[in-house]
């Protein structure tokens, strides 16, 4: 997936798209980004890879 948007404007949009997330679902430490999604995907009631193709229709939108 080709990034086209960064990725404070992308945590914007998904907080839009989704208001029970918070800033600090978005928190994560080096080497640790797939905990992190794992956690959103969590929060959303959703699998991980439903959560790749929302973080695709970010990057297009």
């Amino acid at each position: 997936m080709e990034i086209l948007r960064s990725w404070r404007e992308q945590r914007i949009l998904l907080k839009r798209r989704f208001p029970a997330l918070a800033d600090e679902d978005f928190v994560f430490e080096e080497g640790k980004k797939e905990t992190m999604l794992k956690k959103l995907a969590e929060k959303l009631g959703i699998s991980s890879p439903e959560l790749e193709v929302i973080f695709a229709e970010v990057q297009q939108s």
